[in-house]
């Protein structure tokens, strides 16, 4: 999953940075407004953490101009003002949740996945499909109430394949979202195959179904096979 963080103090954005590679997530972190505002504009997150108080544009004019522009990624505010009117202005301008500094890690990562989840429609931290029960907050499979060991490129597939279960997802959208800006095009088509094949192989030595399914051309899509 590919995060960007749009803070302007250093202390602050690098701690973000640590919490959030630390789980695991794909982060761009930008200092300025105008910068973060470009970036969220032209490249495609599934999350942005927005501070408030920035140079150039403002946090709260960024995100009036990326709602404006149709971007719908969804953003999580985080700033120091506590009043209530400030939290209600963020809402209305479109985000989908606000924090207040200073946060807890635990909490940051707790709405991090809260808003994930609300953005793939999926009710609670643990998804389950057929046999598959893949818990997102502590990121771990069982299937039948047998754990699976998974590498963690493995579970981040398998967790962004289940986010979208039903959907066909292209070895494209795998690339980025999991390996962000160190995809490399030329070699990520095998790259892919491969944790696929381990990650299809790891499954299937416990459940009684197929549950990863190559659409030839196109992509895999995870669902329980009929």
């Amino acid at each position: 999953m590919n995060i960007l963080v749009i803070e302007d103090n250093i202390r602050i954005s690098d701690n973000i940075l640590l919490i959030l590679k630390n789980e695991g997530y794909n982060v761009v972190v930008e200092e300025h407004g105008d910068s973060g505002y470009k970036n969220a504009l032209v490249n495609q997150y599934d999350l942005i953490v927005l501070d408030i108080m920035l140079p150039g544009m403002s946090g709260y004019e960024i995100l009036e101009a990326l709602r404006a522009n149709q971007v719908k990624t969804p953003v999580i505010v985080l700033s120091a003002k506590s009043q209530v009117e400030d939290k209600v202005k963020a809402l209305d301008l479109g985000s989908d949740d606000y924090l207040t500094k200073p946060f807890a890690p635990t909490e940051l990562l707790a709405r991090v996945r809260s808003v994930l989840r609300r953005q793939y429609d999926v009710a609670s931290s643990s998804i389950h499909i057929g046999e598959l029960n893949i818990n997102t907050h502590t990121k771990e499979l069982d299937i039948s109430g047998k754990k699976i060991p998974l590498t963690s490129k493995e579970y981040e597939l398998l967790e962004f394949l289940a986010y979208n279960h039903g959907k066909v997802v292209s070895r494209i959208a795998i690339g980025e979202h999991i390996w962000g800006e160190s995809l490399d095009l030329f070699t990520m088509s095998n790259f892919i195959d491969v944790h696929i094949k381990n990650l299809r192989k790891k499954i299937e030595s416990v459940a009684n179904h197929k549950y990863i399914q190559t659409k030839r051309g196109v992509g895999f899509i995870l669902k329980e096979e009929n």
